[in-house]
């Protein structure tokens, strides 16, 4: 197998699951059980993995994996990514959907102009966040949400930020630490039984 020409990560493979080569499988599809509707899924280096059996377990989902039978066979795949050819997926999603491999790479625009660059997406349970390269800073993370990110365009190659909801830039009339008689340096004191210092 030849390296995908636009690959796009479906899946991470997790701990093995039992003793006769089952997985637990990290997926980034809308329905987790769609993983097996790709074909085959190919790793970075090229190696290709047919799903021979999927089915839920809470979050994630677990696999068997042709020519994985054991469970020695099944922890020396703990990490790998998997990947298809982003030719592979339907381009009919709705409006306000897209692959999180099509956001990589674009500019990055506020009232002003370009601002920068997103370099990542990233979801840790509560969305999607986008990380972004701003010039002169390291890096931000801006929520992947209507507010702080109003406008999308793949054709063109940017997104448009508003940067008060993004948060890159302070909330004047906010009701944040410190505005408001809130003294960043004083201690919290709980009750006296509670163990805390006092």
């Amino acid at each position: 197998m030849s390296k995908l020409e636009n690959p796009v990560q479906m899946a991470v493979i997790g701990a093995a699951h039992g003793i006769k080569g089952e997985l637990r499988v990290k997926t980034f599809t809308g329905d987790p059980l769609a993983l097996a509707d790709y074909g085959p899924l190919y790793a970075k280096d090229g190696r290709a993995f047919q799903i021979l059996d999927i089915r839920p377990a809470g979050t994630v989902v677990v696999v068997r994996f042709k020519g994985i039978n054991d469970r020695n066979a099944a922890e020396a795949l703990a990490g790998t990514e998997l990947f298809v050819d982003r030719s592979m997926l339907p381009d009919d999603g709705e409006e306000d959907e897209f692959y999180h491999a099509d956001l990589i790479g674009l500019e990055v625009r506020d009232d002003t102009g370009a601002i920068g660059r997103i370099v990542a997406v990233h979801n840790f349970g509560g969305g999607d966040i986008l990380d972004v390269t701003l010039a002169g800073r390291k890096g931000v993370l801006i929520p992947f949400t209507q507010a702080a990110v109003p406008h999308v365009s793949i054709a063109d190659g940017f997104v448009q930020v508003d940067p008060l909801a993004a948060g890159l830039v302070d909330d004047e009339e906010g009701d944040a630490p410190g505005r408001s008689g809130f003294d960043p340096k004083g201690r919290p004191r709980g009750p006296k039984d509670a163990g805390g210092n006092r």
